[in-house]
């Protein structure tokens, strides 16, 4: 099992800056990739940013210029920096981990969510 932990969500003004961390623990799993996502009440998760094994990132449109995502690798630990915050950044932002795990007849790739952090921008 990967344990998945998220931090540094707050209330913040309009045009301020947050960092969230994301960091993944647990016995003999492997990272693929590692994301964040959000949910705003009345909508549906969407992916914000998310960095492959590789370094390939990608992020949805509305955050480009603004978000970084970023990695730790000796920490299995990812970074979001958000700046320029506006009023419709106001989420739950959840940490998504895809990994390989080992299984009693190989391994298989499963998807682990942190418990989310509140980040709420006001006007």
């Amino acid at each position: 099992q990967v344990h998945v932990v998220e931090s540094g969500g707050a209330v913040v003004q309009a045009g301020g800056s947050l960092r969230l961390s994301c960091s993944a623990s647990g016995n003999s799993f492997s990272v693929n990739a590692m994301a964040w996502y959000r949910q705003a009440p009345g909508n549906q998760r969407e992916l914000v940013a998310r960095i492959s094994g590789r370094d390939t990132i990608n992020y949805v449109d509305s955050v480009k210029g603004r978000f970084t995502i970023s990695r730790d690798n000796t920490k299995n630990t990812i970074y979001l920096q958000m700046n320029s915050l506006q009023p419709e950044d106001t989420a739950i932002y959840y940490c998504n981990v895809n990994a390989r795990v080992p299984t009693a007849w190989g391994s298989r790739v499963n998807d682990y969510w942190g418990q989310g952090t509140q980040v709420t921008v006001s006007s």
